[in-house]
């Protein structure tokens, strides 16, 4: 997605592998696994630290979890950067069987974003500093905005949809002129 919208993209497996970055995108997968794997390879106190000096960080769908303050049906040992002043509820939409796609307006984009969700978590509530970006029809919370943390629950590169990675860019591109 970053290479679609002419930026380039560093993979990161360990904490050297952060050093010059202007921001980091933690992506869907499996939060319990990367909350695991971030702290074996020592890069869970290092993205915790780099959130707390404010740096940019983007999180989809799992990524979203792994920001958030709070997560509701976490594992026992799972553990989250936090950042996100947000209550996350893990696979809030059921089982992969229950995966879905609709349009949505979203804060900041023009023309609606279509997002797939795939057991996709849902914020279930915001602290004050927290801008809401986007809701499903229900009225339930998918997209947010802390500072330079953007929190999605949705897969934008699933239905090609490179507008959000376009946002955080400028999020990042903010952040180096400060």
């Amino acid at each position: 997605m970053l290479k679609a919208i002419g930026r380039e993209a560093v993979l990161v497996r360990k904490t050297t592998e952060l050093r010059g970055l202007v921001g980091l995108i933690i992506p869907g997968g499996e939060s319990t696994v990367i909350s695991k794997l971030s702290i074996d390879t020592g890069l869970f106190e290092e993205i915790r630290g780099l959130i707390s000096n404010g740096f940019p960080v983007f999180g989809t769908c799992a990524g979203l979890i792994m920001l958030a303050d709070n997560l509701l049906d976490a594992t026992a040992k799972q553990r989250s950067f936090g950042g996100l002043d947000v209550t996350v509820r893990r696979n809030a939409f059921g089982n992969q069987l229950d995966s879905f796609e609709t349009d949505l307006d979203f804060i900041g984009i023009n023309d609606s974003v279509h997002a797939a969700f795939i057991r996709a978590p849902i914020i279930e509530s915001v602290g004050p500093g927290v801008e809401v970006l986007a809701r499903i029809s229900s009225g339930g919370i998918v997209a947010v905005r802390q500072g330079n943390l953007l929190g999605i629950a949705f897969h934008p590169e699933i239905t090609g949809e490179t507008r959000v990675h376009q946002l955080f860019a400028d999020i990042c591109d903010a952040a180096k002129l400060n």
